[in-house]
């Protein structure tokens, strides 16, 4: 899958905290970017270096505490190509009718570390936006991709994926969540996370 906007993301930002599911910026849509500044593009590089500090596929501007529709993400299509990208003010558009195949797969979630459960999504989707620069972007999601370009969305939506799973899947993520709490510091990304933790 050839992707026009696909390019490297920003490099330099800082490694910001992470924050957690049942903070209310993570629960409520967040606000649309009008302003394309300076500011702008360091939460976008600072993004960049949270999501690489946490090993994460994507990251939502909500994931940093900021109340804006922006997310970076660095995840394998089905053919195994990395593809990158920072996505704005994201639309997303999924596959109706027959064309609407779901897929079960582990997901997990940044904001909500260490523990990860089946959640079934499209195993396509497509996204429009615009980068840091005001300019369009789009990508078209298979494999993984696919699914982090809608948990992400999502997120600046103020849906996290244990909204999308059974109760018993959620009760049970939440458990071994519980279970691994203690090896999160805080303020990880910025500190490490403990042994316990592959």
């Amino acid at each position: 899958m050839h992707h026009a906007s696909a390019r490297p993301l920003p490099e330099g930002g800082t490694v910001r905290p992470i924050t957690r599911w049942g903070t209310p910026v993570m629960h409520r849509e967040v606000k649309d970017v009008t302003v394309f500044d300076d500011e702008l593009k360091t939460l976008v590089a600072d993004m960049a270096a949270t999501m690489a500090a946490a090993n994460g596929v994507g990251l939502a501007a909500n994931q940093v505490g900021v109340d804006l529709k922006v997310f970076v993400f660095d995840c394998p299509d089905d053919d195994e190509d990395r593809i990158t990208g920072v996505v704005i003010n994201p639309v997303l558009t999924l596959p109706e009718g027959t064309d609407r195949q779901l897929e079960e797969a582990d997901e997990g979630c940044l904001s909500l570390p260490g523990a990860f459960t089946e959640c079934s999504r499209p195993d396509r989707s497509h996204v429009t936006g615009v980068d840091e620069h005001g300019e369009p972007v789009e990508f078209t999601g298979t494999g993984l991709l696919a699914r982090c370009l809608q948990h992400e969305t999502d997120h600046l939506f103020g849906t996290v994926f244990g909204d999308r799973v059974p109760e018993r899947a959620r009760k049970k993520l939440y458990k071994k969540h519980e279970e691994l709490a203690d090896q999160f510091p805080a303020d990880w990304p910025v500190s490490p996370a403990g042994p316990e933790v592959e």
